[in-house]
């Protein structure tokens, strides 16, 4: 989703492909030539530097990239730059990863081990998680204060979908992270995110 919000923010004429996962087509070889790694997302920009084609996999170096092509979504300001993939990093090695485990546990397979110590290990790290932004976000209207950003377009699908997707709200006491909770409903209402979410239909 985080790919397709920022084509639609960013106005670029993009042709989506829906991967099924039910017919591993993630592991066709068309598809591996674009990600070794057989995960999605993954783009080829026919346009790409020096004119050539680039395909890329991983969310945040496709972010860091559109961002850098077009000029939008992060600030030319070395610092403030390299402050916005900092949080996009944040997302990638922290929000990521300890989310999707919450939600592994809370909603998948997870939920039928006895033992709950792997599951409560991931839900505390998320209430961690969510009590950093809660503090970066404090008198910011986005991640990068004014700015709307790369940075938010990494983190808020998450938020989205741990509270969303794996009805986790209740579990990692999400009624506690007010400045999580008001960006993410300016978030889901910004148009390019509403459209960027259905893609591919």
């Amino acid at each position: 989703m985080k790919v397709s919000i920022a084509l639609e923010e960013l106005g670029l004429p993009y042709e989506p492909h829906l991967v099924s996962f039910q017919t591993n087509d993630q592991l066709s070889p068309e598809f591996i030539s674009l990600n070794p790694n057989n995960k999605i997302p993954a783009i080829i920009d026919p346009n790409g530097p020096g004119g050539q084609p680039l395909p890329l996999f991983e969310s945040g170096a496709i972010l860091i990239y559109l961002a850098e092509k077009t000029g939008q979504l992060m600030s030319k300001d070395p610092a403030k730059r390299y402050e916005t993939i900092q949080w996009v990093m944040f997302q990638m090695g922290g929000i990521g990863p300890m989310f999707g485990q919450v939600g592994f546990f809370h909603k998948f397979a997870g939920k039928d081990f006895e033992d709950k110590r792997p599951r409560d290990r991931y839900i505390d790290e998320s209430k961690r998680l969510l009590a950093v932004l809660d503090k970066r976000l404090a008198g910011r209207q986005w991640m990068m204060g004014d700015d709307y950003s790369i940075a938010d377009i990494a983190i808020f699908p998450w938020v989205r979908n741990l509270i969303g997707f794996y009805g986790a709200g209740d579990l990692v006491g999400f009624a506690n992270f007010p400045e999580v909770a008001r960006v993410l409903a300016a978030f889901v209402a910004r148009p390019a995110v509403v459209k960027g979410l259905t893609i591919p239909s």
